[in-house]
Formats: C-alpha cells, structure tokens, sequence
C-alpha cells in the first residue's frame, strides 16, 4: 500500500517546523526536554529500569570474567599476584561443609547456662536492643520518605529527598563496616563460599531494599507493615504450586485469618491521601516487588549457608556487594553527588540518614545475637510485637486515620501471627520430646 502525498508533504512540514523552531528557541526546546525527563524520572518504574541498567554494567562483566577463569582452568595453571584474590572471588577455598562449624553455633549452646535472673536480663537486653533499633529505624523511613525537609515554615513547603538507592548505599555501607570490624575482633570459621555467590543475594537485597523505601511514597507505613507481615500467604502459594510442599491445618488457618485482617484493614482505610487508584495500585506492585525479592534473599542465603560461614560473615559478604552496585550505578547516574549535594544543604536529612544506617546497622547485630542465644521462635514473637508497636508509633507521629474495622483487622493479622509462632514452638517441642519419652520406656 503506498503513502499519499499529503501525509508526506505534512511529515516533511512537521520536520521543517521542528528545526526552525529548535534554531530560533534552542533555550524553550533544552527546557522542554529537560522538564520531560524530569517528568520521566519521577516515574518509578523508570527509576526501577535505570537502576537494573546500573547493575548491569557491573554484572555483565563480572559474569564475563568468571567465565573465562572457569572456562581456561585458571585454578590449576593459574599464579601471580592476583591469584589469590580471583580463587577466593571465583572458586573458594573450600568445598561445602554441610551446617556451620563450631564457631557459629557455640554462643547458642552458652545462651542456656547460667541462672534464671541472667538469662532474663539478656532477654530483656535483646529485646530492647531490637525494639529501640528498628522502632527508630521506622520512623526515621516514614520521615525521610514522606516529609520535606528546609521548610522555611511549617505551612510552606520544603525540598523533599527522592533517591532511595542512596538510602539503601548509606545502610549497607555502614553494615559493611561493622561486619567487617566483628570479623576481624571475633574469631570466625575459615570462609569457603565463593565471593561471587554473594552477589545474587546482594542483588535482590538492594532491589527488596529498594522498593521498601519506595513504596512509601505510594501507600501509608502501617500498610506497608501490615504487607510484609502477611508475606507468609505467597510463600505458601509458591511452596505449594512449585515445590508441592504440604501444610499443615494451622498453617492454613493462620494464612486465612492474616488475609482477611489486611482485607479489613485495607478496605477500611480512608483515602484522602491517596485518592488515585494508579497511586494505590503502584503501591502494591512496589510491595509484591519486595516480597519477592525478600523470598529470593532468603532462599538463597539459606543455600550459602551449606558452606563454612557465620552470619556475620554473610553480612560481610552480602553488603560488599550491595555497595559495590549501589554506588557504581549512583555515580553512573549522576545521583551520588546529587545525595551529597542534599546533605549539605539540609543538615536534618545528613543527621537521619546516618541515624537511619546505624540502626539498621545495630538491628542486624541484633537478630543474629538473639537467635544464636534464644533461637528463632523468641526473635519472632519480639519482632511481630515491633511490628505491632511500629504502626501504633506510625499512627500516633504522623497522624494516620485508623477506623475501628481498620483496627481489627490489623489485631486479627497480630492474632494470626502469635498463633503460627506457639503452633511452631509446640510442634518443635513434641519432635524434642518424643525420643525421650522413647528413652524412658
């Protein structure tokens, strides 16, 4: 079929329109184009896209590198100065060591001796120490993420920070610090795992980072809460229709008593500040993004652990990585220097963000400390209360509105979430028991 003359003397006329006026306002197009990729970038799946092509430049050739190391049997002919560093990068030093050695799961065995009273004040001391981390930790998210800062006064409206890969570079790079401090002071069990394997776990971590922070700008905090609380539903959907896993009544109970609380409470919330349902809906693709980057960390986490490693050494490992793609794509960007930019001109921000980092920082030294003395079943009854006080905070600082259906339902997800952890303790306890009932006869 041809084209008709019109339609290409009319193309043409448009390309001449667009040169005259490129040559006559060069200054109106530059502004024009300039406010479209503003405009663009205030978008998040843009943001999202841009950070991945960020890691990328990093992925890609490291992934090229190992290859070629695998591929030429670098590890029997190789030598030189650099051999060492690219064995331990690409190859390790050992080969998997079933569950963690000596040196990991000591302190556990030490947690329970002593009296009744020390144990008590260790538990307390774990307790508050995850509480005051990560209660501050929220508030300081809710803050940096939804309010402006240099306001000259309260009715005016301030400068607002945007990047939350920068956020999430300031936590690991902290995390990394003190990861590696702890290894250097403590003894640590001689590490096996390959440095690279870390990367993929480094990788969804910053990306579920990420879209925890950017979600914020979408839905409220006790939604967000509220959300990673009742993660359990698709990883019950995922174990079932993937791996074929089987549940028991409970599990199934629970599940359905978590959905139906996040249903009343999300369907009873007011939305006066988030009247749009393109708003809303971005919200929750943020969330799943997290969810499933989240599910995706800790799976793999779980398969590293097969090597010889503490979780300290984990941390290290996961958190040199995340600095490295973070402040590779930051700078390829041109939003690292931007951040820092922001810093200095808002004091209040530079005082959150390091506050932000160190809690999170002390939170992780935290959870391993709690788990290793008092095992997992304590640090999640301590961690769903954080969650529980985390919204009541949430609501009480910054004034969100909760019906009385609202909060049921958030009381019936907490309800749920107590039931799972004594319906796993029992169960745990009546395995532990059972051969020594067996004994005894």
């Amino acid at each position: 079929m041809g084209v008709s003359p019109d339609y290409t003397m009319l193309n043409y006329s448009c390309r001449v329109w667009s040169v005259l006026v490129f040559l006559l306002f060069p200054a109106a197009v530059a502004s024009e184009e300039l406010s479209l990729l503003q405009g663009w970038h205030d978008v998040w799946v843009f943001r999202f896209l841009v950070n991945l092509l960020g890691y990328s430049t990093i992925i890609i050739p490291g992934y090229l590198l190992i290859s070629y190391f695998k591929r030429t049997s670098y590890l029997e002919t190789g030598s030189g100065i650099c051999y060492p560093v690219i064995k331990t990068c690409v190859f390790g030093s050992e080969a998997k060591a079933g569950l963690l050695d000596d040196v990991s799961v000591a302190p556990r065995s030490e947690g329970y001796s002593g009296s009744s009273a020390k144990q008590a004040m260790k538990l307390m001391f774990c307790a508050a120490g995850l509480q005051a981390s990560y209660l501050t930790w929220g508030v300081l998210q809710e803050r940096v993420m939804t309010r402006s800062y240099g306001a000259p006064t309260p009715k005016e409206e301030g400068e607002k920070f945007k990047d939350s890969q920068f956020l999430v570079f300031m936590n690991r790079i902290l995390a990394l610090t003190v990861s590696g401090l702890y290894c250097i002071v403590f003894k640590q069990p001689s590490h096996g795992a390959p440095m690279y394997k870390y990367s993929f776990a480094s990788l969804s971590n910053i990306m579920s980072s990420w879209c925890q922070y950017e979600a914020l700008k979408y839905i409220s905090f006790p939604t967000q809460v509220l959300a990673k609380a009742s993660k359990v539903i698709p990883v019950m959907l995922m174990g079932k229709l993937i791996s074929r896993k089987s549940y028991e009544y409970w599990e199934y109970f629970t599940a359905v008593l978590i959905s139906v609380g996040v249903s009343m409470f999300l369907l009873s919330s007011t939305t006066s500040k988030h009247p749009s349902t393109v708003t809303t809906f971005s919200g929750i693709v943020i969330l799943a993004g997290y969810i499933v980057f989240d599910s995706f960390t800790s799976n793999w986490q779980d398969n590293l652990f097969k090597y010889k490693m503490s979780s300290v050494q984990m941390m290290f490992g996961v958190n040199l990585f995340s600095c490295l793609f973070t402040v590779g794509s930051l700078l390829e960007q041109g939003a690292f220097f931007d951040s820092l930019a922001f810093m200095t001109r808002h004091s209040e921000f530079a005082f959150h963000a390091v506050l932000l980092s160190v809690c999170s920082a002390c939170g992780q030294l935290f959870i391993f400390y709690t788990i290793s003395q008092f095992g997992a079943a304590v640090f999640t009854i301590i961690m769903t209360l954080r969650q529980a006080i985390a919204i009541l905070l949430s609501c009480f600082l910054y004034g969100h509105a909760v019906t009385v259906i609202g909060g049921s339902g958030v009381a019936v997800v907490f309800l749920a979430l107590f039931l799972r952890v004594y319906a796993r303790s029992h169960k745990k306890s009546g395995r532990r028991l059972a051969p020594q009932h067996v004994q005894k006869v």
